[in-house]
């Protein structure tokens, strides 16, 4: 694009967002919105969201209150920081605020048309959910292919026994992400993407990093549509360019299964074609290929990066590791990998996990939701179409809620009349969140965290002290240690 071209699209931008911020400024009276810092012209109070939006929305919270609106470009956005106020909204309002916002990478090759992620709670949905749940996490299954879990996790033992040999530090989330990647693309097509020992054959891994890469990165085109068919970032071309390859890859793989069918179902993609081949209407081929990319990508990133925090924590709090290590100790001998039937009887291995859910969210503004009505909520009016982002980030360290709010304290979940805590902690910020693969993302962090712990030591590398360990955030998909956990393993 010439610069004069960029000239003219700059001015009618300018000239379009003028009328819509003038229209918003009445509306904003008439209408009743939540409190909110004032928005500049055009862009509106993009600025005010920084590297690092929900942490930024977090201290504008503090001012503004747990319901607050802001202008972000050219969309009217509302932002709830309580639990309790996420409860109505999630709950009370549910059928008002089910639709998503889709970001224009999420809407790649129409993946928005066919994704659990995107598609509205309705008929589509659920036949996608059910799907997943009968041929993959329904309890019987899970239960049924722990030997495969086994199998991944002893190869993340070997390879983390090979680093204390030779000294060598253990990226802990890459480590956690191959483990994972690992474990699902088994589980959906009985093969293995990643390995631990060589930098050939990660194709799929490289692949399935840059999909959440560009979901996850800020997109002018998503505050500003009239930006999306112009792209400054190249954020959508390169989303379509890693969509591209993951699907040949898929047609390549599903075009092998129906070659060499045999009557047996050995994964889910065999599984998938079956229902495709008996009735393409109920599942076609490209329903297949967009449910895989959200089972692919869901499934190794957000089990690795909560893996990565929880070590984290621990390494920083040594009394907590500790503890957390006596007790697998205890309960187990020191040779046996910890069993997902152990896993109900760890009392405080289960409270780390929570603490860790509690302080870092896998996803700290949830899915953002777009009001199909206006709706009223705490005597302020939610206008139709207005972006409704729920933040549990916020939530989770709300001192009315929590004491010692950003301290690291596993014990806090032991209380077992605590049932109000347990609730804003787990069930409120998952609303429609709680998607099925969630029962297997469960049982990986704890079993990962357990093989970590049980048999080892962890020294940072470097010598690096634990007050120097770097827990600073990332921003994206989902949210990341700004710098990679490396430790050296120990043998104990």
């Amino acid at each position: 694009m010439d610069f004069l071209t960029f000239l003219l699209v700059l001015f009618s931008i300018i000239w379009i967002c003028t009328l819509i911020l003038t229209s918003n400024s009445r509306a904003r009276k008439s209408s009743r919105l939540p409190p909110g810092p004032k928005p500049f012209p055009i862009i509106g109070n993009i600025l005010a969201l920084g590297s690092k939006p929900h942490q930024s929305l977090a201290k504008l919270s503090q001012k503004y209150g747990p319901i607050m609106s802001l202008k972000l470009g050219s969309r009217t956005t509302v932002v709830v920081s309580s639990p309790e106020i996420a409860k109505i909204v999630l709950q009370k309002h549910d059928l008002a605020f089910f639709s998503r916002t889709v970001p224009s990478a999420g809407q790649t090759l129409n993946h928005h048309k066919f994704s659990m992620l995107w598609l509205p709670v309705e008929h589509q949905w659920r036949k996608l959910r059910k799907i997943c749940i009968e041929q993959m996490f329904s309890v019987p299954l899970l239960d049924a292919n722990q030997g495969l879990r086994k199998e991944k996790l002893q190869k993340l033992v070997d390879y983390v026994k090979q680093c204390s040999d030779t000294g060598r530090a253990v990226v802990i989330g890459e480590a956690a992400f191959t483990t994972s990647l690992n474990l699902i693309s088994a589980m959906l097509f009985s093969m293995e993407f990643a390995k631990f020992y060589s930098e050939s054959s990660q194709e799929m891994k490289e692949l399935v990093w840059g999909v959440m890469k560009c979901l996850g990165s800020p997109n002018f085109a998503d505050y500003f549509p009239i930006l999306k068919s112009v792209d400054p970032q190249g954020i959508l071309k390169e989303t379509k360019i890693y969509f591209e390859k993951l699907f040949a890859n898929f047609d390549i793989i599903i075009d092998e299964k129906i070659k060499c069918r045999d009557g047996e179902k050995n994964d889910l993609v065999e599984a998938l074609i079956e229902i495709n081949q008996r009735d393409e209407a109920e599942l076609t081929r490209e329903d297949i290929k967009h449910l895989l990319l959200d089972l692919l990508v869901a499934g190794s990133d957000t089990t690795s990066k909560t893996v990565e925090w929880a070590m984290a924590k621990l390494i920083q709090n040594l009394d907590k590791l500790l503890k957390t290590r006596n007790e697998l100790r205890n309960f187990a001998r020191q040779s046996r990998i910890i069993q997902e039937s152990d896993i109900p009887h760890l009392s405080y291995l289960q409270v780390v996990v929570k603490e860790t859910f509690r302080l870092h969210p896998i996803a700290p503004l949830l899915g953002p939701r777009r009001a199909r009505i206006d709706v009223e909520i705490n005597g302020y009016i939610i206008p139709k179409n207005a972006h409704v982002l729920i933040n549990v980030w916020a939530g989770g360290r709300d001192s009315s809620v929590w004491n010692n709010a950003n301290s690291f304290m596993p014990e806090r979940f032991l209380d077992h009349n605590a049932t109000q805590i347990d609730f804003r902690a787990d069930s409120i910020w998952c609303g429609e969140e709680n998607l099925p693969g969630l029962p297997l993302a469960n049982r990986m962090v704890h079993l990962m965290l357990a093989t970590l712990v049980q048999n080892f030591g962890w020294e940072l590398k470097g010598g690096k002290k634990v007050e120097e360990l770097d827990m600073d955030e990332k921003f994206g998909l989902s949210v990341q240690k700004a710098m990679p956990l490396k430790a050296i393993p120990i043998k104990l």
